[in-house]
């Protein structure tokens, strides 16, 4: 009664009231008795319940009472309920507790999280004194002014008492000196998790409203993206692929409905940041499983549009996995979503073609960057060519739904046709029953020019492609192989017919390399002429070994003329021409012998003197 004003209320009420005050008597015997006054008081609706009450009145009998973030806020409420003023006793429950929630709560990010989680009891009293309010803009505040990796450090404000700024200061420093002991990145990224942590812990409507006030306050977009990355894993489940199985902490009586999941899915959506994400494929596999949910939850039309257009900004991060979006739609007979990756696809190629028109104008329109390969571009020419080889085994696609996503990628996207060829291979495979003219149409997406020479060596042997792909194919690889052939030929014949000059060459681009680099350091001179060094003296070598070659093919030929020469000698002209007759008469040819002397400029004639012999019956 002398702390709280509205106690002292009812219980005067009650003592002043017949009605109310009742005597009790156990028999006539006990009539002379103190008779005892017992005031039955009811606290409707009490803010925070008997918890709150409970600590009041401990503060009331002057009992310790630990004030923390957690219970602050019912506590304060408490106070406003029963009337615990300043004016009505000196150094009350309400200044005591707003001295606290001040000083110590608002000054740090990770309490006023937990005070924000704990005003979820005591919600309207809580709106109505403003605590809720509070604590979302020193959250948004906090978060917009910290670095990201410091998160969970307290930040000291100026006050005017002196002691809590130097208290503050003080319980700053300490927390400084605790987290530099610790492992410096591994704690700064432990602090950030935890401050994540927390947020997954408010209600979906404090929630909404943070990530308001953040988004009002000009926040970096990456800190709101991760809070509503963290927020979403922790409320609806099945995100991640890898780990579809429910927590075992969870059970199945606190798990969310499936219309509490959408209404989370759809919040969630409609706050992440439009621009393209700096980090890494991370959040673009968050982005596919929360298309893959909003398909199985039946999300709004509008949610599912924002997913895709959002993942289509940033596709080349994507990894084919993602790309395999399951189809759960009856109407739809394939086993994954074409139509779907068909949009995101649009979406990727209509942003890419604004990159490009912005470029041209900050360069002054030249239109001449026309034939440039994007690496964005080429990354998902690959990454599309591998997903047209995965479905392209399913019995249920048809040919135009493959046709039309081969081609809608333009010719820049792709360097070399080898992944479309396989993916037309496995579709063909896949496919038997296909006709001549869709096999034609179907391969027909393919630039027989941009395959490789493997790639080719299989077609020309590949069954399964229609004839004309296989000549055409065959065409093209008959003009790769003259071109390498001539090439190879080509700098053989220059190799072979001017040693000198390129010797020359050599020498003179020593001289210069030396000339040029006399103002260098004596390592860099030493590597550029032990360098011009190794290559001359391997072009020496090279040459040597040549002209070794030709003196042994010379003494061969020189040494097979004089062979022949004796055997003519030693044969005998009577027997029907010597070896040459016989060989005539047992294989029925004439031949005239002809030996290459490398030292002579003609051929070696037959001996004019012999006469041609007739074959003879043996």
């Amino acid at each position: 009664m002398s702390k709280s004003r509205k106690l002292h209320q009812l219980i005067t009420e009650q003592e002043t009231d017949p009605t109310t005050s009742t005597t009790q008597r156990e028999d006539e015997e006990e009539r002379d008795e103190i008779e005892e006054i017992i005031c039955q008081i009811s606290l409707l609706d009490f803010p925070g319940g008997s918890e709150s009450f409970e600590m009041a009145a401990k503060f009331c009998y002057g009992v310790k009472v630990d004030l923390n973030s957690s219970i602050i806020a019912p506590l304060r409420c408490a106070g406003e309920f029963l009337d615990m003023t300043e004016e009505y006793s000196e150094d009350n429950l309400i200044s005591r507790t707003e001295r606290f929630f001040s000083q110590s709560v608002l000054t740090s990010l990770k309490e006023s999280i937990k005070a924000l989680k704990s005003c979820e009891r005591v919600m309207p009293l809580a709106e109505s004194l403003g605590i809720t309010e509070r604590c979302i803009d020193s959250i948004a505040s906090r978060a917009s002014s910290v670095d990201p990796a410091l998160f969970g450090w307290p930040v000291s404000e100026a006050a005017n008492e002196n002691n809590f700024r130097a208290r503050s200061n003080q319980a700053l420093w300490k927390e400084i000196e605790s987290t530099l002991r610790r492992k410096g990145s591994g704690a700064k990224s432990n602090n950030a998790d935890s401050w994540f942590e927390d947020l997954t812990l408010l209600s979906l409507q404090l929630f909404k409203r943070l990530i308001w006030a953040m988004k009002m306050g000009d926040l970096n977009p990456e800190i709101v993206e991760s809070c509503l990355m963290n927020y979403a894993k922790k409320h609806i489940p099945g995100l991640s692929r890898s780990n579809r199985k429910p927590s075992s902490s969870s059970s199945s009586s606190s798990a969310a409905s499936e219309g509490e999941q959408r209404e989370v899915l759809e919040t969630i959506v409609s706050n992440l940041p439009l621009q393209k994400s700096s980090r890494s494929s991370t959040t673009t596999r968050f982005l596919f499983g929360l298309l893959r949910t909003a398909n199985i939850l039946n999300a709004a039309e509008e949610c599912r549009s924002t997913l895709e257009k959002k993942i289509g900004l940033q596709l080349e991060q994507a990894t084919l996995d993602d790309l395999l979006i399951p189809s759960y739609s009856y109407l739809n007979e394939t086993l994954y979503d074409v139509d779907c990756l068909e949009r995101i696809l649009g979406h990727f190629l209509d942003g890419l073609e604004e990159e490009r028109n912005g470029g041209e104008i900050e360069a002054g329109g030249d239109g001449g960057g026309g034939n440039v390969r994007p690496p964005t571009l080429m990354v998902v020419g690959k990454l599309i060519d591998g997903y047209l080889a995965e479905i392209g085994s399913d019995a249920n696609l048809k040919s135009d739904r493959f046709y039309n996503l081969a081609i809608s990628l333009p010719e820049q996207a792709r360097l070399f046709d080898d992944g479309l060829y396989r993916a037309v291979d496995v579709y063909l495979k896949s496919h038997p029953w296909t006709s001549e003219a869709e096999r034609e149409k179907i391969c027909g997406i393919m630039d027989c020019q941009k395959l490789t020479i493997e790639a080719c060596t299989h077609a020309a042997q590949n069954e399964r492609l229609p004839l004309r792909a296989v000549v055409q194919v065959l065409f093209f690889e008959q003009i790769q192989l003259r071109h390498a052939i001539t090439g190879t030929l080509i700098a053989a014949g220059a190799d072979s017919a001017r040693p000198s000059l390129l010797r020359r060459r050599a020498e003179e681009e020593e001289e210069e390399e030396i000339e040029a680099e006399e103002g260098a350091t004596q390592e860099r001179n030493s590597n550029a002429w032990r360098g011009a060094a190794r290559e001359n003296q391997v072009l020496r070598l090279d040459m040597d070994s040549m002209r070794t070659r030709v003196h042994q093919l010379e003494r061969e030929c020189s040494n097979m003329k004089k062979v022949i020469e004796k055997i003519d000698k030693e044969c005998p002209r009577q027997n029907n021409g010597g070896w040459r007759g016989s060989l005539t008469r047992r294989f029925g040819c004439k031949f005239k012998t002809q030996v290459c002397d490398s030292h002579e400029q003609t051929v070696v004639n037959a001996r004019k003197g012999r006469q041609p012999h007739h074959l003879h019956q043996q």
